[in-house]
Order: structure tokens, then sequence, then C-alpha cells
């Protein structure tokens, strides 16, 4: 029999089962092949909830698509206003799932229900940011004097997807709670139920049905808000209700906002929501870069990049996991565990990244005529498919690496190095190949793709260096 922190709030044989269950994380002195296994659990689930995510953008565009031009147009300009506005949420949620698995090692269970309503507190402030960031966007829409038909249609979008930000929030909070508990199945069958949930609903508020207004795209909005209540409150449902959570009674008290604790979620949350903005703004800003290149070359940029970043789902979510494992590593004061799942971890994904790499470079031209017929998009998309081989390694790295540090509770390093080796490093080497003759002819979008490569892969050196830094530091603070 074990007894500890962990039997009692989980149950009498948890701590026993820790290495047994899917849901739990495995015994500190697990070998390398228990590592595998249990990474491999873990991500699972957390890949399959980003695919559904990714996969409600996907059907709002194509319902939206099909009412017309214009109502395609605003659900993608839309979502393209909405999404980054959404990553300052999703970085100080992130935060939560490092302080819990932390908590999680340590059998610190009694402090988990402050520790949750300090992290909601701390992600709604947040969201009151991100209201008004996107009530600004019609303002800069007026300013590029696009169609008043295009322009009410994207602002109507927004206002009714904004509705659903109370919903977003408590579903993103929650998720990364369970998942701090490595707890990764619940969000998977939410997700995938919101999936679900939000093809019919679309259908209903987009083309009207059952008496309802055929709102068009912006219909897209309304279904996407209900989709979030339902996620969000479906978890809260099940986290009250499972008793695995029972005895953590995170409702059984109610805290006020310690600003002591919402400041250390910020310091923790603004670098990871910074580190995800520079990212997200740099391929926005070679989109931009290419634009005027012509529609070929767009085209192409859209499909190596639309294959690359469903590629980058396992990478990502395998850094998720792997803040988790270093996380629990260390709350239970096990430093080399904490190392030993990074190494893991690496081997891992640049494997994967590999067998990916090998099969777009092989087969980048097959892939690229799913999404066209046009010979001179195709060639020219294989190509950046097999400049993207590369690019997938130097991703993992850096992807795995910054989960790493996550773990550690080291976000502001990531934060620095994200900058410079993406825009001033990466971006400047994309523009003078991609746009000027001053070293080479412009390459085009193969030069913007070889400054993707060079700066992810001084992202992934340096942040593997600032790693290994921290372990000893934490190391030698034994």
């Amino acid at each position: 029999m074990c007894y500890d922190a962990r039997a009692y709030y989980f149950g009498a044989d948890w701590s026993c089962a820790v290495s047994e269950t899917s849901g739990n994380l495995p015994a500190a002195s697990a070998g390398v092949w228990s590592e595998v296994r249990k990474l491999s659990l873990l991500t699972g689930p957390i890949l399959i909830a980003q695919l559904t995510q990714m996969l409600m953008s996907v059907v709002d565009t194509l319902m939206a698509g099909r009412v017309g031009a214009t109502d395609l147009a605003a659900v993608a300009v839309g979502g393209s206003i909405w999404t980054p506005a959404t990553l300052l949420v999703f970085g100080f949620a992130l935060a939560l799932a490092p302080v819990i698995s932390h908590a999680h090692g340590a059998g610190e269970y009694k402090r988990m229900a402050n520790m949750l309503q300090q992290g909601f507190y701390t992600c709604a402030i947040s969201a009151l940011l991100v209201v008004g960031l996107v009530y600004l966007a019609p303002l800069f829409l007026n300013m590029m004097d696009v169609e008043e038909d295009f322009r009410r249609k994207t602002f109507d979008y927004l206002t009714y997807i904004l509705w659903g930000t109370p919903g977003l929030v408590l579903y993103m909070v929650l998720r990364n709670f369970c998942e701090g508990l490595s707890h990764t199945m619940p969000s998977l069958v939410i997700g995938v139920i919101g999936l679900l949930i939000n093809i019919p609903a679309n259908y209903i508020f987009i083309y009207g049905s059952f008496g309802a207004p055929a709102l068009g795209g912006a219909g897209a909005g309304v279904a996407s808000a209900l989709v979030y209540w339902g996620m969000g409150l479906s978890l809260l449902g099940y986290v009250l209700v499972a008793k695995r959570y029972r005895k953590l009674m995170l409702l059984s008290q109610i805290y006020l906002p310690s600003w002591d604790d919402i400041w250390h979620f910020v310091r923790l949350g603004f670098p990871i929501s910074m580190s995800l903005f520079f990212e997200v703004s740099l391929f926005a800003a070679v989109a931009i870069l290419i634009a005027p290149l012509g529609s070929i070359m767009v085209s192409s940029h859209q499909i190596a990049l639309n294959i690359s970043s469903l590629v980058y789902m396992f990478p990502l979510s395998l850094s998720m996991a792997v803040t988790l494992r270093v996380g629990f590593a260390l709350g239970s004061a096990q430093v080399m565990d904490a190392m030993r799942s990074y190494k893991v971890a690496l081997v891992l994904g640049v494997g994967f990244a590999v067998v990916n790499g090998l099969g777009m470079w092989l087969g980048g031209r097959y892939l690229a005529g799913f999404y066209t017929e046009d010979n001179a998009i195709i060639e020219l998309a294989g190509t950046l498919l097999g400049l993207a081989a590369i690019f997938t390694v130097s991703d993992t790295f850096q992807a795995i690496s910054i989960g790493a540090l996550r773990g550690y509770k080291d976000t502001r390093a990531a934060m620095v190095v994200t900058l410079v080796s993406y825009w001033p490093f990466g971006l400047t080497v994309g523009v003078v190949l991609g746009r000027t003759d001053l070293l080479v002819p412009a390459m085009g979008p193969a030069g913007f793709w070889i400054g993707f490569i060079s700066g992810l892969s001084v992202a992934a050196v340096l942040l593997t260096i600032r790693l290994f830094r921290v372990h000893r530091q934490t190391l030698n603070a034994q």
C-alpha cells in the first residue's frame, strides 16, 4: 500500500497507479521506456484536442464560403483578428499548467483551489483587454477603405464571438488545470463534442434554420460563442462532479483576488503570450511581404504553411506534455528526472520531425496536388515543402525546449530568444533573400522559408543552452 498526499486526494491506490494509468504521471524511478509511454499517453489526447480547435476554424471557413465570397472573407479576416487577440488569455492559461504540475509533484493539493481561482482571475482580467482590442478592429478596417458590406459582416462576426469570451476563458483555465494534474482526456472528449456541436450550430445560424435568422458568415461567430460556453460549462461540470477532483474542494471556498498570486501568473503568462504573438505575427508579416509577388507565389506559400502547420501540431502537443512532466518532476524534487523527460521528448519529437520531413521532401508535390490542379503552384509548393522538411526539425527542437523551460517556470528567456531570433534575425534573412538581390537573385517565397529555418535554428540553439543552464542552477540549488 502507498500512503502519501496523492493517495489521500485521489484515492487509496492512486499513487501506486501513477505508473499504470494514462491519467497520471509515472513514478520518478521509471525508466526511459516508461517515460516514452507516459509522454505518448499525455501527448495523444492533447494532440486531438488541438486538432479539434483547428478544425473548428476550418469548418467555419468552409460553411461561410458557401454563402459567398464576402462572408468567407469576413470570417477569414475576423478570425485573423480574434485568434491573435486570444493569445493573451491563452498564454496566461498555459502558465497555470506548470504551477499545478509543480504542486502536483510536491503533493500540495490543499493549495490547488486557490491556485485555480487566482488563475481564473488573471485570465478574466486579460480577457477584458482582449475585448477592448477586438472592438478597435473596425477602426483599422475603416482606415483600409474596405467595402461597407465586408466591414459590417466582419464587425458582426467579431461582436457575436465576443459573447463567448467568458466561456472560452473558463474552458482554457479548467483545461490547463486538468492537464496540470496530467488529466488530458477531459479536454479531448469535450473538444471533440464541441467540434460536433459547431457544425449544426453553424448550419442554424449561417444559413438560417429552426427559426433562427440567416446571418451569413457572422453566424459562425454565434456558433463559436455557443460552443465556447458549452465547452467551458461542460468542463466545469465534469470537474465539480468527477470523483478524482471531489477532495480538492475547488469551489467549497471562494478566494478573493490575491494581487501577489495574480502577479505571479502575469510574470509567467505574459512572456508565454508574447512568445506566441512573435511567432504568429512573423508568419503574418511574411504573408504581407509575399503578397505583391503574385497569386502563384502567395498560394504556394499558403499551401506549404498549411501543411507544415498541421505537422506542427504533434511537436506542439509534445511540448505541452513535457511541461507537465518536467513540472511534476521538479515539484517532486527529482531534478534529474526533469532533464530525462526533456531528452526523451526531444528524441521522440525530432524523430517524428525527420520522418515527416522526409515525407514532405519526397512527396511535397503530391501533397500540394490536394489543394490545387495548377502545375505552377504545385511545383513551387513542392519546393517550399522541401525547405519545410528542414524547418520542421528546427521548429520541433525549439518547441520542446520552450515546453521544458515552462516546466522550470522560466518563460522570460523564451520571450527574449523568440523575439530576437524570429524578427531581427529570421525576418531580415528572409527579406534579404526573398525580396532583394544583395546576396543572390531574389528568391521569392523560398528566401522567406530560409529565413524561417534560420530564425528557428538560432532559437533552438539558444533555448537549449538556456535550458541546460537553468537545469544546472536548479541542481546546484538542491
